[in-house]
């Protein structure tokens, strides 16, 4: 049977329709069997591409904390040398004091800057030991990136290839998809559309076999049977919602 004038829904007959429709099901099938090909590699790609941008940013925020950490070692040193400096000048001015109350003012300072030495040494054992553990943890970092790396190189791979070899039969069958659905009214298509967003397997169009509906295998009445033979209007299977068409459209596509 020959294809109605595209985009001419209305002139169709409801065989025509149904036809159509048992088409675009198979076009669409097919593309569902090429994307259950790829299987999850795509999420798996783009789910490694988001761990491997997160670890380049804790890496880097990692040896920004180092740098950081680095600066304030070397503000604590200069600080320990400015004290050392004081200290050496209070300790020259000792032998110029005069009372008792000039001496006690110096030891103070010098007390006071040794103090303060110490402290800034503490304040510089926390900071190298904050930067060795982070250098572990920048190291762990660059090892699980570098595993990433690697997982994302062959998945990628493997991605390509199925995609190159599918990619010129996806194309045909979407454009073949796009055709029948013009072919079909906006609310047959949008009936058809829901129905396969809402089954598991996405067949929306099922073929009566053995006597059961193609996509929950319950039984059909005898009498509904022959409505469905006759392709005078769009029957629904009464237990799952899926569109019902004669077996032997399978025939007819074929030939």
């Amino acid at each position: 049977m020959a294809e109605a004038k595209q985009g001419n829904t209305t002139e169709m007959t409801i065989e025509e329709r149904l036809l159509a429709l048992y088409r675009l099901q198979k076009a669409d099938s097919k593309i569902d069997n090429i994307q259950f090909l790829r299987g999850e590699l795509p999420f798996e790609v783009s789910d490694l591409e988001d761990e491997i941008t997160g670890l380049e940013t804790r890496i880097k925020n990692y040896k920004e904390e180092n740098a950081n950490l680095k600066k304030n070692i070397a503000s604590e040193k200069n600080k320990i040398s400015d004290c050392k400096a004081k200290i050496k000048d209070y300790e020259s001015k000792l032998g110029e004091i005069r009372n008792n109350r000039e001496y006690d003012s110096l030891h103070k300072e010098i007390e006071y800057q040794g103090l303060e030495m110490e402290l800034s040494d503490k304040h510089i054992k926390e900071f190298t030991k904050t930067i060795d553990a982070k250098k572990v943890q920048i190291a762990e970092a660059e090892e699980s990136l570098n595993d990433k790396n690697s997982d994302l190189e062959t998945r990628k791979a493997e991605l390509a290839q199925i995609v190159s070899e599918t990619q010129n039969e996806e194309a045909e069958l979407r454009r073949r998809s796009e055709e029948l659905a013009l072919l079909i009214e906006p609310r047959l298509l949008h009936a058809y559309q829901r129905i396969r967003k809402s089954v598991r397997n996405g067949l929306g169009v099922v073929k009566v076999e053995r006597e059961a509906c193609g996509g929950c295998y319950n039984q059909i009445p005898p009498q509904r049977q022959l409505e469905i033979a006759s392709r005078r209007k769009v029957i629904v299977c009464e237990h799952c919602g899926r569109i019902l068409v004669d077996k032997a459209f399978d025939d007819e596509i074929l030939s």
